[in-house]
């Protein structure tokens, strides 16, 4: 069990912590069984109890969730010594990674953009046998010849 400290005893239970922190309650007992938030004291009859720390670890995962990082990137922002703590220099490689992440994601979000654009301008929206909204979505229909953007050619 973890010792009680000034940050520990406060005592929150669960349902408030969720409610300051904005995280689900389920999640906060998820976040415990993988270990990403410490495991609380408890009282005697079991209740989990949580203090300030616990409070402000659980918006920082939040937060990073909202910005997209993974529970792997945000174990490790963690593992740096958490909000307040980390040398800028890591966290730095670790959202450097991340924002290359998220722009590769971007260009392949542009790439289907564009191919689902072209495929709805080619659709008549009349019969489904010619409809090449379905040809891209059904591999199982009638093959046709692909041109290079990877839609069929009508």
């Amino acid at each position: 069990m973890a010792p009680i400290t000034a940050s520990r005893a406060l005592g929150l239970p669960i349902g408030e912590l969720s409610r300051l922190s904005g995280v689900n309650i389920e999640t906060i007992r998820y976040y415990e069984r993988i270990k990403l938030l410490a495991a609380p004291r408890r009282t005697e009859g079991g209740h989990r109890l949580y203090g300030r720390d616990d409070v402000r670890i659980l918006a920082f995962i939040r937060r990073a969730r909202e910005l997209g990082f993974n529970l792997v990137e945000i174990r490790a922002l963690l593992d740096l010594g958490g909000p307040g703590k980390a040398s800028c220099g890591d966290v730095r490689k670790i959202a450097t990674r991340h924002l290359h992440d998220i722009r590769a994601k971007m260009s392949d979000l542009g790439k289907l953009e564009r191919l689902l654009s072209r495929t709805v301008a080619r659709c008549t929206g009349k019969t489904a046998p010619d409809c090449p909204v379905l040809d891209v979505l059904d591999t199982a229909r009638t093959p046709r010849p692909r041109g290079r953007s990877g839609i069929r050619p009508s």
